[in-house]
């Protein structure tokens, strides 16, 4: 009897092992799982830094883009890119255009979306609707001018310049100095009279 029992016990001692070798491989196995799933996880964050830092990128560029945007002003049929490009469209109008002739069609639709647009008091300019557009020499500064004839007849003049200014701020070397202007003004009105009052005087005299 003893002699039968006796070679159970080393069945018993290989048996543990095996099962301690797989105990013992578990953690490995999980291990394993660990860093695969961060791994995994890994792959947002990427992601989502990418995606914050382009996100930070178009923040950046947005100042920008409404810095542009403020220096674009449309005006009939045309967009300009900055105050000085408007300005000098409708200063060369000016100054080829012939004097004491209506402009054309398009012409027209431009310089009355510049009144429109750029003049403090464009409704009382319009009046009861603006039926032509002249270059005419101003009586008092003797210079070019935009003049708008109204539907009933009556005439008025104004600034492109001012209106330029008014839609998008020109240069500070470009924009009309009060001063100077009420000055010009002054002076214009005297010499003007002057010269009046003397052509009165010799018609009485003759």
């Amino acid at each position: 009897m003893a002699d039968e029992s006796a070679p159970a016990a080393p069945l018993n001692s290989e048996i543990e092992p095996q099962a301690e070798i797989a105990a013992e491989s578990e953690p490995e196995n999980g291990g394993s799982k660990r860093n695969r799933e961060e791994d995994e996880g890994s792959e947002p964050t990427g992601e989502k830094r990418i995606r914050a830092e382009s996100e930070v990128e178009e923040k950046s560029e947005e100042p920008e883009k409404q810095e542009e945007e403020a220096n674009v002003a449309v005006v009939g049929m045309k967009t300009f890119g900055s105050s000085v490009e408007m300005f000098d469209y409708f200063y060369k109008l000016l100054h080829t255009w012939p004097p004491n002739i209506d402009l054309n069609k398009y012409e027209h639709i431009m310089v009355l979306e510049l009144l429109k647009k750029g003049h403090m008091e464009a409704e009382r300019k319009i009046g009861c609707g603006i039926k032509g557009f002249q270059v005419r020499f101003h009586p008092q500064f003797k210079s070019r001018c935009f003049f708008l004839i109204r539907d009933d007849e009556s005439v008025d003049d104004f600034s492109f310049r001012k209106c330029v200014d008014r839609i998008l701020t020109l240069p500070e070397t470009m924009q009309i100095k009060h001063d100077v202007n009420k000055a010009l003004r002054g002076k214009g009105g005297g010499a003007f009279g002057r010269g009046r009052g003397r052509g009165h005087r010799g018609r009485g005299r003759k």
